[in-house]
This record gives C-alpha cells, structure tokens and sequence, in this order.
C-alpha cells in the first residue's frame, strides 16, 4: 500500500507538470459537457495520462475518472478495490486562471477510501494519506504530517470557515449558526479547501450543490488522518460505489472533533426534509 502511495503521488506530480505547461501556454480548448458544466483539453490530457500510469502501475484494478467512461452500478459492484481520480479539481479556477486547482488520485476499497493524494501543482503542494498511517504535506519545507487546528474552547472559540469562491456565498453562510462567530477563508477547488483543513488553516467547510464522488475520495481519507471527517450535512457517513448516480450529497468537512457541529451548522435542520 505504501508502495502503491507513493507512486500514485509520483503520477499525480507528472500530470500536475503536464496541466501547467498547458496552463501556462494558454493552449487548450474548452468544452461544455451534458450538465453544463465545463472541461478543457488539459482535464482530457491528464485524464490520459494518469489512466495510462495506473494501469501500468496496477493492471488488475479499474479505473473511474470523471473524465472518463462511467459504468453502470451493476457494473461496478464488483469491485473490491479501484482507483478513483479527478485529473483536475477546479476546471473553473484553470478557466479562471486562479491557480486554485488541484490533481486528485484516491484508492477506494469495499466502499471507503483508503489512500489519498492531492497534488496542488500551482502551489507545488503534495498532500497524501493512508488510512492508519497518518497525512502528510509535502512542498518545498520538506515534508509535515498533517493535523486540524484544535479549538481552546470548542463550545464558543470562532471558527473559520473555508468558502468558494464561485458559488454564491449566502447558500452557504444561511445554514450557519448566526450566534456562531466566524471568519471566511476563500478558496478554489474543494479538495483544496479539504486541505486547509487538514492543516489546521481552516476548521470547516460546506459544500451545497452538485460533486461527484472523486471530488471528495482523496480529501476523506487526507482529513480523516488529520483529525478531522467528511459527512454529509445531515451528519451521515459519505460512501463510495454503491449508488447508479456518482454524486455526493451536500456534505460538511470539519476539523476539530469537539465542536459541537450540529449547533453551528444549524440553519439546514428547520427545512422539511433536511
């Protein structure tokens, strides 16, 4: 497994440099894809790249890209073990040219992720887990293991608040406790955000509205090894492999184990349904 690690961090690296030679040159091309949302030549080339690496790396197991074929439910269920990667996370920030996007390779194993690698190829940011084993940042301080910031005073302390900076803010500030103080923290790709969190830079995040399962495979065992856990916003455990459809529910990031989550993220609760 550590083996296996470390080659997918080695890979998500490579196609890291090979987004940022497109990105740099500005030579690529963007698409729209059936739910309108957007995919460029660069996502398309990492997609091939690191599918390629897997497959050399490991023959045996399947691959599932974002970008790539996805199969049916019936199809996958025999799956003990697969890769599950998301070649760029934050297609908008590349467009954007904020920098914000991230390379995400995760192994998922009956049902839950359990090696976990986001490369931030901008920032020249590596930050890789393995469940019982620790996360970790790599960059060019060397390499730190990785915990969420601890409250003094879980109950009461402010707490910050990892934001995007493309979807409209008040979806997510209406579902916050207002007597909670907190501060916003503003960043791209939700696997970086997942990472703010994972070293302590912020304590939670919360994401309304449409991801896939590779947007938080790596991320889930990355905070989890740092103290912190992913759920969705009704508190509920996020699973992999097991639904027709790969995408998440609203779900929740949070760092520190001793604050009282549910009173800060309270506003959810009173909708019908919720």
């Amino acid at each position: 497994m550590q083996k296996w690690l470390e080659s997918a961090a080695a890979i998500a690296q490579q196609a890291g440099d090979l987004i940022m030679e497109i990105y740099e040159e500005q030579a690529y091309d963007t698409y729209e894809k059936s739910d309108n949302s957007p995919v460029t030549s660069a996502d398309l080339a990492a997609h091939k790249f690191i599918l390629r690496k897997l497959q050399e790396l490991t023959p045996d197991l399947p691959v599932l890209s974002e970008e790539g074929a996805h199969l049916s439910l019936e199809e996958r269920q025999s799956w003990p073990r697969y890769w599950l990667i998301d070649p760029i996370d934050g297609t908008q920030e590349f467009i954007a040219r904020s920098g914000d996007f991230t390379v995400v390779i995760a192994l998922v194993e009956q049902n839950q992720p359990t090696l976990g690698v986001i490369y931030w190829p901008a920032g020249d940011k590596l930050y890789l887990a393995q469940k019982g084993a620790g996360a970790f940042r790599r960059d060019i301080n060397g390499e730190q293991q990785l915990a969420v910031r601890k409250l003094v005073d879980p109950d009461n302390d402010p707490v910050i608040l990892a934001i995007s900076r493309r979807q409209p803010r008040e979806r997510v500030l209406q579902r916050m406790n207002p007597e909670r103080e907190l501060s916003t923290l503003p960043a791209g790709s939700c696997s970086l955000k997942a990472c703010l969190i994972a070293e302590g830079q912020a304590d939670c995040f919360l994401r309304v509205g449409p991801t896939g399962e590779w947007d938080t495979a790596a991320a889930d065992v990355i905070v989890g090894e740092a103290g912190g856990r992913i759920v969705s916003e009704n508190f509920q455990r996020i699973t992999y492999n097991e639904e027709q459809e790969l995408g998440n529910p609203n779900f929740l990031i949070l760092g520190d184990a001793e604050v009282p989550w549910r009173d800060v993220f309270t506003h959810h609760r009173s909708h019908p349904g919720a």
